[in-house]
Order: structure tokens, then C-alpha cells, then sequence
């Protein structure tokens, strides 16, 4: 049974208590998730972050009862996905970019849109983004940028490949899935991500293109205490924080 009950209003659930609380969990009970709670965590999931609001993530909600088999199946059948009430395949997007740039453009909520945004989305957006067939602009972007380093003194890399475009992808999408884990502990229910998964029946099951990478499955509904295998534990902090 979760211990955390449902946030209606900041003060019922300090940020503190949400993180803190966060478990990855393996057993779920058969309580379900409402639609009306779920819809309201995606919300909280597409306010994460995103590298220059191009927003490359797509959550694609398992609700037919024979993908949900499959994909617990695709999900190397563990607990989590099987005992889950909701399974949501998260997934990166690298070919949405050139779309949004130019939404970002019309949904700018400044009207008219100041010439600086439009030159940031219409301009340097697509100069860093473009990659060409076969990398064909990648030695001209790399030369580029090595120039402008040696003027400027410092200088962002660009997009050189689709290995570059795909962890691009990847980075604003995991923040979104984050939020989406929080969220529902907020709501009192818990998660659960899962990285073991047979990508390419996965892939195929949900019709993804070539350029629609799947970042993770989460596995989310109300906590079974067998669910968790032990208490919360984590390395002594200085092995992770380097004051410079």
C-alpha cells in the first residue's frame, strides 16, 4: 500500500517527500491508475526541460491487452511489467526537430515574434541540427566550428551524426521521463524503469521508424511492499561531487 497520498495542493507533499520516497518498483497491486491521474502525470512529464524547447519525446501508453502481453513479454517479462497497471514506452524522437523549430516560432507567446527568435529556430536551429544524407555537411559543420572555436574561445558543438542526434534525443527525453516517475508518486502511485527490453520487437510491435528510439518502459501503479527488495541506499556522496 503506497504511504504517500495524493497531492492536491503543494502543501501535501513536500518536493522533499516525493524524491525521497521514489522507489523503483518491482510488484504493483491491482488498484488501477485513474485516466483523469494519468493524463495529469504525461502533463507533468512534457513540462520537463528540453534542449532549446524542441521537446523530442513521445510516450505511447500500452492500453490493447494484446500488446500489453507482448510488451511484457519484449520487457523480458519481469515483474514489474506484469504486475503494472500502466505501461508507458518512452521514447526519443530525431525527427520532429524541424517541425518544432518552426512551432516555436508560431507559438511564441510574444506577438510579433521578436527577429531574434526567429533567426535562433529558423537559422541557427537547422545549421546545428543538419546532418545531410550520409553525414554529407558533418566536415564542413566540423571546420566550421573548429574556426569559430579558435575566434570565439568557446563554442557549442553541433549535431555531426545520427549517434549525436540520438543521444541529443535521448538526454531532454529521460528528464521528461523523470518528471513522469515523480508525478506519480506525487498521486501516491510508484514506478518502475525498465532498460531491459527486446528493442527491435519492441520497435516493431509499435511501429516506430528508424528515427523513433525507445528510451525506456515504465512500469507505474500502486506500491506492493514486496515490490521493494530492500531499503534505499546510495554511495557515500563524495565519490559523486567535485567542488573545482
Amino acid at each position: 500500500m503506497s504511504t504517500l497520498t495524493p497531492l492536491a495542493d503543494p502543501k501535501q507533499a513536500s518536493f522533499y517527500e516525493v524524491v525521497s520516497t521514489r522507489r523503483s518498483v518491482r510488484r504493483f497491486t491491482k488498484t488501477p491508475i485513474s485516466d483523469e491521474v494519468l493524463n495529469a502525470c504525461l502533463d507533468m512529464a512534457m513540462l520537463a526541460p528540453s534542449s532549446s524547447n524542441l521537446q523530442p519525446w513521445q510516450f505511447f501508453v500500452i492500453e490493447s491487452e494484446e500488446k500489453r502481453q507482448k510488451t511484457v513479454t519484449y520487457c523480458m517479462s519481469q515483474n514489474a511489467a506484469k504486475t503494472a497497471n500502466k505501461l508507458i514506452v518512452v521514447v526519443a524522437r530525431t525527427d520532429t526537430w524541424r517541425q518544432h523549430a518552426k512551432d516555436n516560432i508560431k507559438y511564441f507567446p510574444v506577438k510579433p515574434v521578436p527577429k531574434p527568435v526567429q533567426d535562433y529556430y529558423g537559422k541557427l536551429i537547422p545549421l546545428i541540427m543538419t546532418r545531410g544524407v550520409m553525414n554529407v555537411f558533418t566536415p564542413a559543420k566540423w571546420a566550421l566550428t573548429q574556426a569559430t572555436r579558435k575566434v570565439r574561445g568557446a563554442m557549442v558543438e553541433p549535431i555531426y551524426d545520427a549517434d549525436d542526434l540520438k543521444n541529443w534525443a535521448l538526454i531532454s527525453t529521460s528528464l521528461a521521463a523523470e518528471n513522469l516517475m515523480l508525478a506519480f508518486r506525487a498521486h501516491g502511485f510508484d514506478s518502475c524503469p525498465m532498460g531491459g527490453f527486446d528493442e527491435p520487437q519492441l520497435k516493431k510491435l509499435l511501429d516506430l521508424n528508424e528515427e523513433q528510439h525507445i528510451c525506456m518502459v515504465i512500469a507505474a501503479g500502486e506500491r506492493d511492499e514486496r515490490g521493494i527488495y530492500s531499503e534505499q541506499y546510495r554511495f557515500e556522496r563524495e565519490r559523486f561531487i567535485v567542488k573545482v
